[in-house]
């Protein structure tokens, strides 16, 4: 069975009210998202505010990296449990990926997680390329769509044609769109049976799973790893009555946690509930007091 299944946390980045990183919030956030049992964690990607993060030698990215793997592998040590690690390796220059996979791969990273590219707007030829190039890193690279973030959706056809390529292990489906999710399944998982299949909205989870997926790459997971665990282990487990209970519950966290854009309402959510979070970096900035309410509201209606 593929490692890539369950619930994976797409970590958000603590920062102080000066706006440098928190390093030893991130620290104490990895730990807890361990002991609450999370089945997997992805460093790096949009959730942790990477566009603004320092990628020098020995950068905020380097030390965030090093975090991620210190408190995993001992976990792993201690209970002899693998937590899967993606790295987020995208980028709109391929150059540029490829060199994100690459250090993905030196640091141990099970997988790299590489975005479409955004702003330039390739086309169909220039996506399946810019994939072709990162596959020969050597490390396993789950396709990102997002075209709510890219302008750029990724349709089955072309997804099928990259999950040819070596290396190509699955895709986060953040589409939006549970019939695009179905035909992924269905014309690429169901003949390739280790293509993970990841939800990228967490409130789609559950419909995910049902079809044939894998799980989710979660946000709402920062605050609730056990919880957002314990629903993608339900569902995949078959016990759907558990798993609908558990998205009911939720839902409208799953709502309130994208009210004012993400990192912004999830790390609000966090900070109201005491956890490491803090502040944003430009051009994020803190959610709006009508969202404050909102986010308020839900956590409290779903006692969180």
């Amino acid at each position: 069975m593929s490692i890539f299944r369950g619930a994976f946390t797409a970590l958000i980045t603590p920062m102080k009210a000066d706006g440098s990183v928190d390093f030893e919030g991130f620290r104490k956030n990895v730990k807890h998202q361990l002991q609450e049992g999370i089945d997997g964690l992805v460093p790096l990607g949009t959730t942790a505010e990477t566009p603004t993060l320092d990628e020098k030698p020995g950068s905020e990215e380097d030390q965030i990296i090093q975090i991620v793997f210190e408190e995993v592998r001992a976990f792993e040590k201690e209970t002899g449990k693998k937590i899967p690690v993606i790295l987020g390796a995208g980028s709109n220059n391929t150059k540029d990926a490829v060199a994100y996979c690459e250090r993905a791969k030196k640091a141990g990273a099970d997988a790299a997680l590489v975005v479409t590219p955004y702003y330039n707007k390739p086309s169909k030829e220039g996506i399946y390329q810019h994939f072709a190039a990162v596959s020969k890193v050597g490390i396993p690279i789950i396709v990102y769509n997002i075209a709510g973030r890219t302008g750029l959706n990724i349709p089955t056809d072309l997804l099928a044609r990259i999950a040819e390529l070596p290396n190509i292990a699955g895709v986060k489906e953040a589409s939006g769109s549970v019939a695009q999710m179905m035909e992924v399944i269905g014309q690429i998982k169901n003949k390739k049976p280790e293509f993970a299949v990841f939800s990228g909205d967490d409130g789609l989870t559950l419909p995910l799973v049902a079809c044939g997926g894998d799980g989710i790459i979660s946000v709402a997971s920062n605050m609730i790893p056990a919880l957002m665990h314990e629903l993608t282990a339900a569902a995949l487990d078959g016990d759907f009555k558990k798993a609908r209970e558990i998205n009911y519950r939720l839902a409208p966290f799953f709502k309130a946690e994208f009210c004012d854009g993400n990192p912004s309402s999830i790390k609000y959510a966090m900070n109201y509930k005491g956890m490491p979070a803090g502040a944003l970096r430009l051009p994020l900035v803190e959610v709006t007091d009508a969202a404050k309410k909102q986010i308020e509201a839900a956590i409290k209606e779903c006692n969180l």
